[in-house]
């Protein structure tokens, strides 16, 4: 019988409720802590330059002893992404995951020499380990990648699920579906708190599944004559492994380009997820030797990524490969919100070029790995929690789950929507957020650099983009005080110089004017407040002359 306790289980979400990606949960329990995932987020459209955001880890700086381990549920980014950079800082604590997913995680690690050796244990569906107080048991879910995990954690104070990123597919492609009668079993064991993914809460229905999105790839592939192009998500392995089952069938070669794509695919036939023929694969210069018929290209670059392949096709930038006439491309893959107008003008640049574009909103070419409405009532009503916790998506993609939540019978007031870093507290009779905070704001990892790029600097990078930057060079005589010649001036995306000769005049006759009034040679002139109040006069000037705020930069040279 489970020992009676009033002590609160605490419950921190480092990222992953307030946006879709940069998941990580740390659940605590006196002298223990378990993380689960540690996954990135791709930055929003006013953050410049920068790469990806991470969690912050900063709570766990001082409790890196108490870290039992890692447990991450499936090998896509948001959930993988910041173990290169986060592991170091947590003293490297053991992770546990499936097979394909440790398989990810190791190539990854490969693109960053400095990070410690990862120390990975695999589990199965099947496996049990104990980790402090926290004993965790795993349920096989679908999902668009193969090895997703479901969580079954016993603490100290009741059971909790943890869902990770599921669909129920009852005919799912290259795997087994959702293990029902697992999780129905855990309904009847009696469920303390349930963490349901709730990215498509939005979408009605049941999840289509991977068979149907085959068939209708196979009637598509039937009527071609061209060379197909497919462009999808590198990770979705699932959706891979049916584009090269139908190539084979239809008598084509595939060219696997893309360095994510490139990756993955090599890390999924290596451990044996992914069934390829011998003689499939080819190199970009061998499908230039074969007819059209005979060649599928499987590429990244479905979301409009700037530097992806199918954008280089489109350009014409590709070094091996352009678009032919006749071509198809198929857009395996839905939208990522704010990637919408990026996308069309991708399409647009391929249409132009004479190929044809099919999506998925023309016919089902894919499915998405989350579960919509009716698989979300599904998990509720299979595990029959007592308290419930939307996780993994925006604020109103919780609320949505809340609502769901509801109507199949969850109580109001046992429903919690906590932001990143609030403490939930969880007892046997009770979950409440607490008062206290911990730090998740956004680490920005921009190049070799997590952590530097703040508020100021992206501030800065959005001026830039916005109005561009405008520098003064001013040489000063010392002894006199003054300017030496004319102030030399340099424009980037805000006036273009040789037609903004008037408004150059003024501003150089302007710089004369606030250095006289600011220096003097009988004392010793503050540079640092001249150059202060440079930037300060000459922003006002160039706003009321043009509307714009460009970024002044003065230089004071003294001679």
């Amino acid at each position: 019988m489970q020992k009676i306790t009033q002590q609160n289980l605490r419950i921190i979400p480092l990222g992953g409720l307030e946006e879709v990606g940069r998941n990580m949960m740390v659940l605590e329990y006196e002298k223990d802590i378990i993380i689960i995932d540690m996954g990135f987020q791709f930055p929003e459209e006013d953050m410049p330059g920068i790469d990806y955001i991470i969690p912050n880890t900063a709570y766990l700086k001082d409790k890196k002893e108490k870290i039992r381990g890692v447990i991450i549920t499936h090998g896509h980014y948001d959930h993988i992404g910041a173990i290169p950079h986060s592991m170091g800082r947590l003293g490297n604590p053991p992770i546990y995951t499936a097979p394909l997913t440790r398989g990810m995680i190791l190539k990854r690690q490969e693109d960053f020499p400095h990070a410690p050796k990862l120390n990975i244990h695999e589990v199965k569906p099947t496996d049990k380990i104990q980790l402090g107080c926290f004993k965790i048991e795993f349920f096989h879910v679908n999902h668009n990648i193969p090895d997703a995990l479901g969580l079954i954690i016993e603490t100290p104070v009741g059971l909790i699920v943890h869902t990770g990123d599921f669909k129920f597919d009852h005919s799912p492609v290259n795997e087994q579906p959702a293990d029902l009668s697992r999780i129905a079993q855990l309904g009847e064991k009696g469920v303390l708190v349930l963490m349901s993914d709730s990215t498509d809460a939005e979408v009605p229905g049941h999840s289509i599944s991977e068979t149907d999105i085959q068939k209708n790839l196979e009637e598509i592939f039937e009527k071609l004559n061209g060379r197909i192009i497919t462009a999808t998500f590198a990770s979705l392995l699932t959706r891979v492994q049916q584009i090269i089952w139908l190539a084979e069938k239809f008598g084509r070669k595939v060219v696997v380009d893309g360095y994510s794509m490139k990756a993955n695919v090599s890390v999924a036939k290596e451990l044996g997820y992914l069934k390829v023929k011998k003689d499939t694969l080819i190199s970009p210069q061998e499908a230039n030797r074969l007819p059209d018929n005979k060649v599928l290209i499987l590429c990244t670059g479905a979301q409009g990524e700037g530097n992806a392949v199918l954008m280089r096709l489109a350009t014409g930038e590709h070094r091996f490969l352009k678009i032919h006439p006749n071509d198809t491309i198929i857009f395996s893959s839905s939208v990522v919100p704010g990637n919408e107008r990026t996308i069309q003008n991708l399409r647009d640049a391929l249409w132009r070029k004479g190929a044809k574009v099919i999506h998925y909103k023309m016919m089902d070419v894919h499915a998405g790995g989350h579960a919509p409405i009716e698989d979300l009532k599904m998990m509720l009503n299979l595990i029959k929690p007592k308290f419930f916790m939307p996780i993994e998506g925006n604020y109103f993609m919780l609320k949505l789950h809340e609502e769901i939540a509801q109507s199949v019978g969850v109580k109001p007031e046992n429903i919690i929507i906590p932001n990143n870093g609030q403490v939930v507290l969880l007892n046997q009779k009770s979950i409440n957020i607490s008062k206290e905070t911990v730090p998740a704001n956004y680490v920005m990892v921009d190049g070799l650099g997590v952590g530097d790029i703040g508020q100021v600097v992206l501030r800065d990078r959005q001026m830039m983009a916005q109005d561009g930057m405008f520098v003064i060079i001013a040489v000063i005589d010392s002894k006199t005080g003054r300017v030496r010649g004319e102030p030399d001036i340099i424009s980037r995306g805000f006036v273009y110089l040789r037609e903004s000769k008037g408004l150059l005049d003024q501003t150089r006759a302007k710089v004369k004017e606030i250095v006289a009034r600011s220096s003097s040679p009988e004392h010793t002139v503050n540079w640092s407040y001249v150059k202060d109040n440079i930037r300060d006069k000459i922003g006002q000037f160039l706003y009321t002359k043009t509307r714009r705020r460009p970024m002044v930069l003065p230089v004071v040279i003294e001679i």
